[in-house]
């Protein structure tokens, strides 16, 4: 690949996953309700997301997607069910613990991975993401082939966006259990929590790509 065309990208990727976005604040989220691993589990999630949507865009499918409105739109309502069941909830969970429960929620890890990948790859403005952004740095003449070159710039997107999304998703677990010494800040977290996962549902509502 052309380091021309290299060099800018890793530039251009570390800016975007350090600017907070719809996934860093869905990762935050699940930190804070559910502990240190929860955050790291939903960065994985969001990271094997990503992948697929790799994955999709070597093969033109996002094309394909973008071309077909109803896959979309099914796409959305998936990714809008998913974070409303997260809402509800963890906002239920705020009501229900009791005073001597004050570790963070314990959702199963396999259910926070999943829930990950399924906001991830509903989300339409990803797929239009990868339509618009990664074409722009592959070379139609270069030694490997354009879905190769695809392949290998999702793959550093991926590697360089882990990074960076389980260190806040840890970061986060680690703030919410320090400041979680009482019942009341608990419920609190949580809450704030519900409230992310709500306004992340909303906004893909609203998303058009």
């Amino acid at each position: 690949m052309d380091l021309q065309l290299l060099l800018p990208f890793v530039v251009a990727i570390t800016l975007i996953s350090l600017v907070p976005g719809p996934d860093m604040f869905y990762i935050v989220a699940n930190g804070i309700a559910g502990g240190p691993r929860a955050g790291v589990v939903a960065a994985v999630g969001m990271s094997t997301g990503m992948a697929v949507h790799t994955l999709a865009a070597a093969a033109g499918l996002s094309a394909l997607f973008i071309a077909l409105p109803a896959a979309m739109d099914v796409l959305r309502v998936v990714g809008i069910a998913v974070l409303l069941y997260l809402a509800m909830s963890t906002l239920r969970s705020s009501f229900a613990q009791q005073e001597l429960e004050l570790r963070p929620e314990q959702r199963p890890l396999s259910r926070t991975y999943g829930m990950a990948v399924l906001t991830n790859v509903s989300n339409p403005k990803v797929i239009v993401f990868y339509l618009a952004f990664m074409p722009q740095f592959t070379d139609p003449h270069g030694a490997w082939p354009v879905p190769v070159q695809l392949l290998a710039l999702g793959l550093l997107f991926i590697t360089v966006g882990l990074g960076i999304d389980a260190g806040v998703g840890l970061a986060a677990g680690k703030l919410s259990g320090l400041l979680a010494g009482s019942l009341r800040f608990r419920r609190w977290l949580q809450r704030v929590s519900a409230a992310v996962f709500g306004a992340l549902a909303v906004d893909l509502g609203l998303s058009r790509g």
